[in-house]
């Protein structure tokens, strides 16, 4: 699903008083840690994941195959914390504007 500019600006605003609810440690991206990350998207659609890797190329390349495998997309990312959205096919949470 190709997100619109707007609806970008719109989840980057609803993303902005959340946490981190996962965490990508020294493990970097393990089984254990892609299940909790596409539960986590299953029920909220939009969570914020924080990205412990101190160079910025590993940090780009965690990123990168954190989206590819879990199927989200990248909304915003401020130094170490990355906003990602799924929509939830079954029951969608979130209403974006059009």
């Amino acid at each position: 699903m190709k997100l619109t500019t707007s609806q970008v600006r719109y989840l980057r605003a609803q993303a902005h008083a959340l946490k981190p609810v996962v965490m990508v440690g020294a493990n970097g991206i393990t089984d254990g840690l892609l299940e909790e990350l596409n539960q986590a998207l299953n029920i909220h659609e939009l969570i914020k994941v924080k990205v412990r890797a101190e160079e910025r190329d590993e940090r780009d390349e965690l990123i990168t195959q954190l989206c590819r495998r879990s199927g989200a997309q990248n909304i915003q990312r401020v130094g170490h914390v990355l906003t990602l959205f799924r929509r939830n096919s079954d029951k969608p949470k979130i209403s974006l504007p059009k």
